[in-house]
C-alpha cells in the first residue's frame, strides 16, 4: 500500500469530512438516547440508526480514501533510448471494437449534422 494515499489532498479532505461526521451522529446517537429514555418511544429508532450511520461513513471513507489509490496508474517503466537518454514507455491501447463502433457511428452522426447546416446555410442565403 503507498503510503501516500493517505497524505493525498483528496484523502486529507476526507479525513477532515469523517473527522466532523463520527463524533457528530455520535452526538446524535446520545442525544437521541436521552430523548429516547425521556419517554419519546421514536428516539429508540434513532438511538441504533446513528451508529449505522456513523459506520457506513467509516465504510464510504475507507473506500473513497483507497479508490483514489487504485485508479492512479503505476509508473510507467523506463526503456533506455539512443544517446542515453530514457524515456517513458506509455501503456498500449487496448483494442476494444465497441468503442471503435461508436466512433464511427458518432463520426456518421456529425457528418449528418454538417450536412444539415449545410443545407440550412444554403436555404437561407
Amino acid at each position: 500500500m503507498d503510503p501516500n494515499v493517505w497524505l493525498s489532498r483528496r484523502a486529507l479532505k476526507l479525513h477532515a469530512v469523517i473527522l466532523i461526521l463520527v463524533p457528530a451522529f455520535l452526538a446524535l446517537c446520545a442525544w437521541q438516547v436521552s430523548r429516547a429514555v425521556a419517554g419519546n418511544s421514536l428516539s429508540w429508532a434513532y438511538v441504533f440508526e446513528w451508529p449505522i450511520f456513523a459506520v457506513y461513513a467509516v465504510y464510504m471513507w475507507w473506500r473513497l480514501v483507497h479508490e483514489g489509490a487504485e485508479d492512479t496508474p503505476p509508473p510507467a517503466a523506463t526503456t533506455g533510448a539512443p544517446g542515453g537518454r530514457t524515456s517513458a514507455a506509455g501503456p498500449e491501447p487496448a483494442a476494444h471494437p465497441e468503442v471503435e463502433q461508436e466512433d464511427d457511428e458518432l463520426a456518421a452522426y456529425n457528418a449528418y449534422l454538417a450536412q444539415l447546416a449545410e443545407r440550412d446555410r444554403a436555404a437561407e442565403g
